[in-house]
């Protein structure tokens, strides 16, 4: 299977992946995440560990299940021939109704078709109000590839 864009990225091929990954991630369909990743890609979220995309699609579906109303931006950071780090900012709201935002970085690895065989993710979430937020939603056309702030 091939997922364009393929190795070895530039600097124009490596910002459309991490588009595409966050267009992808704001649909919250595991099944369609699920296929950008190789069957055997091997994940470190947090403290959690999971290999293969049976695991990732389940582990996805538990993840949009308890972060209702979850928008993900995520930045391109930096990129080699297989390779792409990424910052992100993601908010959603729990059960009882409380907002949350959080940041991390994602290191990714590809092979040669394009499919992510390895993701490795650092993650901090901080309460914030409901006037607070920032992100609402997939990003707007007129706001791809503008840098989103730290704080």
């Amino acid at each position: 299977m091939v997922r364009p864009p393929v190795p070895p990225f530039a600097e124009e091929s490596a910002r459309a992946k991490v588009q595409a990954a966050e267009d992808a991630w704001n649909t919250r369909d595991p099944a369609r995440v699920a296929l950008a990743y190789t069957p055997d890609s091997v994940w470190r979220n947090r403290g959690v560990f999971v290999t293969g995309r049976a695991e990732i699609e389940e582990f996805l579906a538990r993840k949009w299940e308890r972060e209702l109303d979850y928008a993900l931006r995520k930045e391109l950071w930096a990129f080699g021939a297989d390779r792409i780090a990424v910052r992100f900012q993601y908010e959603s709201r729990d059960g009882q109704g409380r907002w949350w935002r959080s940041y991390g970085n994602e290191l990714w690895e590809f092979d040669g078709g394009g499919l992510m065989r390895r993701r490795e993710a650092s993650i901090n979430d901080v309460l914030i109000g409901e006037g607070e937020r920032r992100i609402l939603g997939a990003r707007p056309e007129r706001e791809r590839g503008v840098p989103f702030p730290v704080a």
